[in-house]
C-alpha cells in the first residue's frame, strides 16, 4: 500500500474550488451574523427588555441566547452581573401568573451565572453578591414529592422552601441546589454536588448530598472535617 504522504491526489476542478470557497465564505458570513445576533440579542442594562425586570442593575448583561425567561417582573438583577448563554431564569408557575410575589429571584452585584445554568424559583431564591457558578448549575426552591404511590411523581409537588446562596460563594460545574438549601458566604461547592441543607461560611463541600470536607476556623486556619 502506498504511503498516504506520497499518494498523488487529483487536481481540484473549478467546481470543487468554487464550492470550497463558497463554504468558507458562507461559514464566515454565518459566524458574523451569529456574532451580530449575540450582541443585538443580549439584554443589557440600557435595553428596553431590561425594563421588564423587577430591577436590572447598571453594567449587567444577560447573554444571547437566553433559553427561557418567565415573569421577569419578579426577577431582580444587581449591578455588574452577567448571566451566560443558554440560561433559564424562571419565576412562578406560568407566564403572567396572578398574585405572583414582586420578588421571587434576586441575583446580587458582580455575580456570574454560568452557561446553561437554570434558576427556577416559586417563592424565594436569593443569590448574593460576587457569586460565581460553573456551567449547567441548577438552583430551585421547589421539587417533586412522592407521597401518593398511585399518582405519577411528575404531578406531585413539595411546598417551596427558600434558597440562599451567600456572598462570594462558588458553585462548581453541574452543582444542584435544592429547596431549603443555604450556602454560606465564601463557600466552595465541588462539581456535580447536590446541596440539600445548610453549608457554613468559608468551607469546601462536595458530594451528593454535599458534605463539608474542610472549613476555615479563626485562629486555626483550614481544618479538615474530621478535626472540626
Amino acid at each position: 500500500m502506498q504511503p498516504v504522504l506520497d499518494r498523488e491526489y487529483p487536481t481540484p476542478t473549478v467546481w470543487t474550488r468554487l464550492r470550497a470557497r463558497a463554504i468558507q465564505e458562507g461559514g464566515d458570513l454565518l459566524g458574523a451574523v451569529y456574532d451580530l445576533a449575540k450582541g443585538v440579542g443580549a439584554i443589557g442594562w440600557t435595553s428596553r427588555r431590561a425594563r421588564a425586570f423587577g430591577s436590572f442593575g447598571q453594567g449587567s448583561l444577560i447573554c444571547f441566547p437566553l433559553d427561557t425567561l418567565v415573569n421577569p417582573q419578579a426577577i431582580h438583577i444587581g449591578n455588574g452581573t452577567m448571566v451566560a448563554q443558554h440560561a433559564v431564569l424562571s419565576a412562578g408557575w406560568m407566564p403572567d401568573q396572578p398574585g405572583l410575589a414582586p420578588e421571587v429571584i434576586r441575583i446580587g452585584d458582580r455575580s456570574l451565572i454560568g452557561r446553561g445554568s437554570t434558576v427556577v424559583g416559586h417563592t424565594s431564591i436569593v443569590i448574593g453578591d460576587d457569586v460565581w457558578t460553573g456551567h449547567n448549575v441548577h438552583i430551585t426552591d421547589m421539587n417533586h414529592n412522592y407521597e401518593d404511590l398511585d399518582t405519577p411523581i411528575g404531578r406531585q409537588w413539595m411546598e417551596p422552601e427558600p434558597v440562599v446562596v451567600g456572598d462570594g460563594a462558588w458553585l462548581g460545574h453541574g452543582t444542584v441546589v435544592l429547596p431549603g438549601a443555604r450556602v454560606g458566604r465564601h463557600t466552595v461547592v465541588g462539581a456535580n454536588s447536590v446541596v440539600t441543607g445548610e453549608l457554613p461560611d468559608r468551607c469546601v463541600a462536595v458530594g451528593a448530598p454535599a458534605k463539608v470536607v474542610r472549613q476555615y476556623v479563626e485562629g486555626r486556619g483550614w481544618v479538615a472535617a474530621k478535626d472540626l
